[in-house]
């Protein structure tokens, strides 16, 4: 007889985990290559920052040492660098242990529910589900603009939690900030909106979406490091709202969740000015550069203000994809032979399953050389 489960709560017995995607020593092992490179995780191009590695290199002799509580120092940076005050501040182990915590602090199990567009980043519905919260949610629209009615129409009063990702992953759109405060002051009373903004450096009007915060005392606002700042493989990420709410967070949250690494590297990223104007520099140009590749060779490519792209491969037939093509098992047979292929030449990019768009691809922003080994391998491979 198979062996007994351990007793668990029923909210996680047909949990699926998160699907990371492929790695480069993955691919490299399964196709024996010297070289992949890897354009799927919205990484940053130009890797870290070197005043970035000099900090973690002077702090790794600390690493024996707790951080100190709360990382005030952190805090304190970040606060400056919005121009907010820093009792508004709650960092965390990346920014999803703070959507963790929002959910877990402001809604109540079997009473309130949360809202978001479909599809969505996992977490907010693995962990409502795990919290007992209902997720309500509103399809996007067939061009992945938001549909605000619909939205609107989710909630009531029990709505606590209302989750916005802008840019928006993985189509890249990103609402007009005019059009995200009106909805906005639409809200019932007591539900938060919270814009997340991992993308928000990219986007031609974060200048716009930042003074939200200061207009609108219902929303709280999600950052990260692991994009523009490079820093994704040291999880570290923040929230910036209501200051009672902060308060609550910082008093639930678990004890030393950010690291004396991440917090050596967070305070030299944000002092080095002038690796992030580069990665801005290197993600608009390579945006510019994917888009038009994508097009030449059919791909229907939608437009984005994030560092990735979202496309479809054109048909077999050679004529131009439409947003309204067909899903038949021809357009999926062929998403899934050209994705085997680009893995095969080295090449990791997003394919879209997960998020229910199997005939779609997301390919991030890399260096101008990785931009340029993508395109012609897709064109090597659509020719053949």
């Amino acid at each position: 007889m198979p062996e007994k489960p351990y007793s668990v709560r029923p909210e996680v017995l047909d949990f699926a985990p998160y699907d990371p995607g492929l790695s480069i020593d993955e691919i490299r092992g399964r196709y024996k290559l010297d070289r992949v490179i890897k354009l799927a995780s919205n990484e940053n191009p130009l890797g870290v920052s070197p005043g970035v590695r000099e900090a973690v290199e002077r702090a790794s002799g600390l690493v024996f040492r707790y951080a100190q509580s709360g990382t005030p120092a952190l805090v304190k940076a970040i606060a400056a660098h919005h121009g907010v005050d820093p009792a508004t501040v709650v960092v965390g182990n990346g920014s999803d242990e703070v959507i963790d915590l929002l959910i877990r602090c402001r809604a109540t199990p079997g009473k309130h529910n949360a809202v978001a567009n479909k599809p969505c980043f996992f977490i907010y519905s693995t962990q409502t589900r795990l919290c007992g919260v209902e997720l309500r949610q509103a399809s996007l629209r067939e061009d992945f603009s938001f549909d605000w009615p619909a939205l609107q129409a989710l909630l009531d009063d029990n709505t606590a939690l209302v989750f916005i990702t802008a840019p928006d992953n993985p189509s890249g759109y990103c609402p007009a900030p005019a059009d995200l405060a009106s909805f906005a002051r639409t809200l019932p009373e007591g539900a938060l909106l919270v814009l997340d903004a991992a993308y928000m450096d990219f986007a031609e009007e974060e200048a716009e979406f930042s003074l939200l915060l200061e207009k609108l005392p219902n929303v709280a606002v999600l950052r990260t490091f692991s994009k523009s700042f490079g820093l994704a493989g040291l999880r570290l990420g923040y929230g910036i709202m209501p200051a009672p709410l902060a308060a609550c967070l910082c008093n639930v949250r678990l004890p030393f969740s950010v690291n004396i690494l991440a917090e050596a590297a967070g305070l030299a990223a944000l002092e080095d000015t002038a690796f992030r104007q580069a990665t801005f520099a290197a993600v608009r140009s390579g945006r510019e550069r994917l888009f038009a590749g994508l097009s030449a060779l059919g791909c229907f490519v939608h437009a984005s203000q994030a560092n990735f792209l979202l496309f479809r491969l054109p048909d077999k037939s050679g004529e131009k994809a439409s947003q309204n093509q067909g899903l038949g098992s021809k357009t999926l047979n062929q998403a899934e032979s050209v994705f085997e292929a680009l893995l095969k030449r080295g090449v990791i990019i997003r394919r879209l399953k997960s998020y229910d768009l199997p005939q779609y691809f997301r390919v991030s922003v890399g260096n101008a050389e990785e931009n340029e080994i993508f395109l012609d391998a897709l064109e090597r491979i659509l020719e053949a």
